[in-house]
């Protein structure tokens, strides 16, 4: 027996119904007629009662349920709606930190585009732990699982590259009748990579400034408690502890200011440069500028400029930042070559570029030291470094200035060949 709710009434379910009532009425009016003519003829007449008989079968036949004979629409229970539905597939696509859904059994329900991307071997209908490994996100599950109370737990993994995430994991209860998502967890991961390293670079920073100050104000302490005690009338010790404390003070500056510059430029470095600069004229006055440092270390620059303007857009001040980093750089550390080469010219291409070429023909720089130049108080020689009053921060900000003008830094260098620096731009076109 088919349930009555299946049953919907519709026009021609109602149509179906008038046909049947109408036979019925039709049917009992003739059984009538032909038992009372049989009734009338006496003792009944046979023919009569068959034929009535064939009439009441016939009237129940139309009158009946009509299921196989299209006079009745059946409305079929319909399938029911799956939990995973298409706007909770919708949001987990929005979200753009990893999120899991697991059952009970910890087995993979639905999970985002982002989780896929984090955990290769994640599929749905599969276990969490075929994908993910760590034993206190798992074991975390369970006891979310057990207490119905959220936890955090800390997820790391160093495949391809290092990577920090914290792992809120929430019970998920649901009303759904299904009972392998009646219960489960959701994972939720946050990326905490770039906090990490930022917290990294902080503490780097401040134990490597704090250690630079350190120095100098040590050895000013110490000459001015010599001038003050035993070389107190010493005028020929008191005149070379003097220049020694200046060059102490004159480092101390050097390396605040370049702080200062680099905090500057690293506050700024969400925001492009709109002004138009001619590289050309900017390198051209550097290496004015250097001429005389430069001759007084013995080392010839030659510079190489184009007959055309070379216009990038930049700010004036931080382009003669980087000229002066790389060119002093190159006459200080490759004077044993004699020779520093400058050279600023266009690279034609699908986006037109601005280069600026600084070579020199010292000594070189080790492969190994080439990934760490950029570095924020790293050297290859320290001795070599504070000799040439060096802070440590010069390639630093060349390489945030060169980032924020939407710019490229490349270094190259063999042992013994010097070491060449190019910084390219894109290309300005001219000023209407």
């Amino acid at each position: 027996m088919s349930d009555p709710d299946d049953l919907t009434p519709d026009p021609g379910r109602q149509s179906a119904t008038l046909v049947r009532d109408a036979a019925l009425r039709g049917t009992v009016v003739t059984c009538f007629v032909l038992v009372a003519v049989a009734l009338v003829r006496g003792h009944g007449d046979a023919w009569l009662l068959f034929w009535a008989a064939v009439a009441i079968l016939a009237g129940f036949l139309v009158a009946g349920p009509k299921r196989n004979l299209g006079l009745g629409t059946r409305i079929t229970s319909l399938p029911k709606a799956n939990p995973r539905s298409s706007v909770a597939e919708a949001v987990l696509a929005q979200i753009p930190d990893p999120v899991i859904l697991v059952n009970q059994r910890s087995v993979v329900i639905e999970a985002n585009r982002a989780a896929y991307d984090l955990l290769a071997g994640l599929k749905t209908s599969h276990p969490l732990s075929f994908a993910l490994r760590t034993p206190y996100v798992l074991d975390g599950i369970q006891e979310v699982l057990e207490t119905g109370e959220p936890m955090k737990v800390e997820y790391s993994e160093r495949i391809p590259t290092e990577r920090t995430f914290e792992v809120h994991i929430g019970p998920l209860q649901s009303d759904v009748a299904d009972a392998e998502v009646q219960a489960g967890v959701v994972l939720f991961f946050r990326d905490l990579t770039s906090a990490r390293r930022l917290e990294a670079m902080r503490a780097d920073f401040v134990a490597n400034a704090s250690h630079e100050l350190r120095t100098p104000l040590a050895s000013l302490l110490g000459f001015i408690e010599t001038l003050q005690g035993p070389a107190r009338d010493d005028v020929r010790a008191r005149e070379r502890f003097l220049d020694i404390m200046k060059g102490q003070a004159q480092r101390m500056k050097r390396l605040i200011d370049d702080l200062l510059s680099l905090s500057r430029i690293e506050m700024r470095a969400h925001l492009s440069p709109t002004q138009t600069v001619d590289l050309a004229t900017i390198a051209s006055q550097m290496v004015e500028t250097l001429s005389p440092l430069a001759k007084e270390r013995g080392v010839v620059i030659k510079a190489t400029l184009p007959d055309r303007p070379s216009l990038v857009l930049g700010d004036r001040d931080e382009l003669l930042r980087v000229a002066e980093n790389l060119i002093e750089n190159a006459v200080k550390y490759g004077e044993s070559g004699g020779k520093v080469d400058v050279e600023v010219a266009h690279i034609e291409g699908p986006v037109p570029q601005v280069a600026f070429f600084v070579q020199d023909y010292g000594p070189g720089i080790a492969p190994e030291h080439l990934p760490r130049l950029t570095e924020r108080f790293y050297r290859v020689d320290v001795v070599q470094s504070r000799g040439k009053g060096g802070t440590g921060l010069g390639l630093a900000i060349v390489k945030h200035i060169v980032n924020r003008h939407r710019g490229h830094l490349d270094i190259t260098s063999e042992a013994g060949q010097g070491a060449r620096f190019t910084v390219r731009f894109p290309e300005a076109g001219p000023r209407p």
